[in-house]
């Protein structure tokens, strides 16, 4: 807001007119100079949201430099509105003795209710007991006007104590005690909440434990890292049959995602890069009754023999790029029987995007253009059943591959060998089958996009972290991820579920361990709260 200064009658004015119009003109100048700055500010800040939005939706490009860029345009932007909201804060206190000019209205977002299941505590400010106008005390209610404020309480530590008393029979003099209750951990003094928020803020949060120590001592409980790396492994331990399980849920199923990334391991002295595997099961996109889960697997290099492993007992269909390891895996006499690739048309699209986007390249741009089209008719059919899907296909998107098939070839002949918009379409021309599989087949998606999407989390986490300390932390990594990413699917609060499961483990029967599953947790959940 642009304010200037109200000249009171005790002001000491200069009597000279012309020394008065002076001050006014410049007082004047530097509210309009506020004013342009206030308003090249706030178009700076749409700009910014509006490219980020874009970012935020842009499926496909180089991710690696798309997230470093969206990280940085996000830090800029909170910092122009910390600048805008501070200045304008500072404008509104000072508005008492202030005569204010038409401002240039910030266009703000819109404010949302507070949410409804917070706890309300109310402060009601004392009403005069006579009236302020004619000084009678016959004053009734007629109403009141509430203002709601979000405000935070910190974190409350305490020590739970299990009291066990013992009691002796008069008559034979024997003792007797209720049990010990159950531990989250072997011989830990830590409860399932603490442990469940030391995970979460772990893996889920990408917080290290070392940071975390530091937290706990500012709120003055000493922490030691090694205390906190010692309940990690023993909470990862407890939690392994949960891991398994959904293990086999998710290699139940007729079609999976799959994909890797990079992650530093930290070898005498140095890091070498180790890979976390992912592969995921979504059916919500053919309306599959089944629920959503992702599991992650830690290897110390990318050969091959990982994906043979992890998937030695998977026969079905399989999303995937072109990772040359997974060639085994669609053997006609592979052991277990053969994995029907589908390729990813958001890896084909990216070869051209990057083409189009760095090198102008005109047939690249035309290859992303006629590929859109396909992607938008995929966004009209999710969710529909596989039957329907198939039928959309055939009738709209086949006579479109086919004629992108041959403007592929058509332009590969005018192309030289080694150029790489010829790269491009090889890619692509090679793999055909691949890539066109999922006109037959309505469970089968355009891209590979659900499995990139789980890996998300590991490459926001490795910049904070840095890297893993070993093979077996990779490993437990995995397992973790495994429970936080399955429970984020099940639309589920991964810490609040830790918490419950990490209480209910030691004393619950193997054969039952389905029902704390997140899907099923959150079924639960639900008919408790109605």
């Amino acid at each position: 807001m642009i304010l200037w200064s109200a000249m009171s009658a005790d002001d000491s004015l200069p009597d000279d007119v012309t020394t008065l119009k002076a001050m006014l003109l410049a007082e004047r100048a530097a509210c309009l100079a506020a004013e342009a700055e206030a308003q090249a500010r706030t178009l700076l800040i749409e700009k910014l949201k509006l490219t980020i939005k874009k970012l935020r939706h842009e499926q496909f490009g180089q991710s690696s430099e798309r997230g470093a860029l969206l990280d940085q345009l996000e830090l800029q932007l909170a910092d122009l509105e910390e600048n805008a909201a501070q200045a304008e804060t500072a404008a509104q206190m000072a508005a008492a003795d202030k005569i204010t000019v038409a401002p240039f209205e910030r266009r703000k977002p819109a404010r949302r209710p507070l949410p409804e299941h917070l706890p309300r505590e109310r402060i009601v400010y004392p009403v005069p007991a006579t009236c302020p106008c004619c000084g009678e005390n016959r004053l009734r209610k007629i109403g009141e006007d509430v203002t709601e404020m979000l405000e935070f309480i910190p974190r409350q530590w305490k020590v739970i104590q299990h009291v066990r008393e013992k009691l002796v029979c008069r008559a034979c003099e024997a003792i007797t005690q209720p049990p010990a209750p159950s531990h989250p951990i072997a011989r830990g003094r830590a409860g399932p909440k603490l442990l469940a928020h030391v995970l979460f803020a772990k893996y889920g949060l990408h917080l290290p434990l070392n940071r975390q120590s530091d937290v706990y001592q500012r709120e003055g409980i000493d922490l030691d890292i090694s205390t906190l790396a010692d309940w990690v492994g023993a909470s990862a331990a407890t939690l392994m049959p949960l891991v398994d399980a959904i293990r086999s849920h998710v290699f139940a199923a007729e079609r999976i995602h799959a994909d890797d990334t990079t992650v530093p391991v930290l070898a005498k002295g140095k890091t070498r890069t180790g890979r976390l595997w992912t592969y995921a099961r979504d059916d919500r996109p053919f309306a599959g009754p089944d629920p959503p889960a992702a599991v992650f697997f830690y290897s110390p290099d990318r050969s091959g023999e990982h994906p043979e492993q992890h998937l030695a007992g998977y026969a079905g269909l399989m999303q995937a790029d072109a990772y040359a390891g997974f060639g085994k895996l669609y053997e006609a006499n592979r052991k277990a029987g053969p994995i029907i690739e589908a390729a990813c048309w958001a890896h084909g699209r990216r070869k051209f995007f990057d083409l189009a986007r760095l090198s102008k390249a005109p047939i690249a741009a035309e290859a992303v253009k006629r590929i859109d089209v396909l992607f938008a008719i995929e966004r009209e059919i999710n969710g529909l059943a596989p039957q329907e899907r198939r039928h959309v296909r055939q009738e709209r998107s086949r006579p479109l591959i086919a004629e992108l098939h041959a403007w592929l070839r058509e332009q590969r002949d005018k192309l030289s060998r080694n150029n790489e918009t010829t790269k491009a379409i090889n890619y692509c021309l090679s793999r055909w089958d691949a890539f066109t599989r999922f006109l037959d087949d309505g469970r089968l998606c355009m891209s590979n996009n659900a499995a990139e999407r789980e890996l998300r989390a590991v490459a926001v986490g490795r910049r904070n972290w840095t890297f893993a300390g070993s093979d077996e932390g990779g490993r437990r990594a995995a397992a973790i991820y495994t429970l936080i990413a399955t429970a984020k699917l099940s639309d589920i609060d991964p810490q609040a579920w830790l918490a419950d499961v990490l209480a209910r483990l030691p004393d619950y029967p193997a054969k039952r361990i389905h029902e704390l599953l997140p899907w099923n947790w959150r079924l639960q959940s639900i008919a408790h709260a109605a």
